[in-house]
């Protein structure tokens, strides 16, 4: 059984959507790879009391780490890729072939990228962490402007 609610952000409207009690989606308003609103259950705030709090600790640069229960949903690979997307620390940032290398898997760069790009938890799952080798920006489902935005954010060069 799915439910969700819809929390404010500096980011704009944040679609939280929860399986089973449990954190399984956290999509941005004109996310690519963004399941239709359908798909995410009636609209509840319930289950989401401590992600909502968390995020807003988060956005206030009080919380470096989200300790949440998640329902990662995707192929033993993917998943995978997003727990090293966790492990990357708060105002870091890793390159595509850092996480493939940290998988075991070196040269499978475009594989973590497009795992990267199929994050369903943003932001928690810290997909906005991982840049081209150079460091430089590069795809992100939310958008670069916002990637950039988080980024900024976390190495304390923007505040909201």
């Amino acid at each position: 059984m799915k439910q969700h609610t819809v929390i404010d952000s500096p980011y704009g409207p944040l679609t939280l959507v929860a399986t089973e009690g449990v954190l399984s989606g956290l999509y941005m308003a004109g996310q690519r790879h963004r399941p239709p609103e359908e798909t995410f259950g009636d609209r509840d705030d319930t289950p989401f009391r401590v992600a909502a709090d968390q995020l807003q600790a988060y956005f206030s640069g009080e919380l470096k780490e989200f300790t949440l229960e998640l329902r990662l949903e995707g192929t033993p690979f993917q998943r995978s890729v997003w727990e090293q997307l966790r492990l990357i620390p708060y105002g870091e940032t890793r390159s595509y072939g850092e996480l493939a290398d940290a998988l075991g898997s070196p040269g499978a760069s475009r594989a973590v990228g497009l795992a990267n790009g199929k994050n369903p938890i943003g932001i928690i799952v810290p997909c906005h962490r991982v840049v081209g080798a150079n460091g430089s920006l590069t795809g992100y489902g939310g958008g670069l402007d916002r990637k950039k935005r988080l980024l900024d954010f976390e190495s304390g060069a923007a505040l909201f």
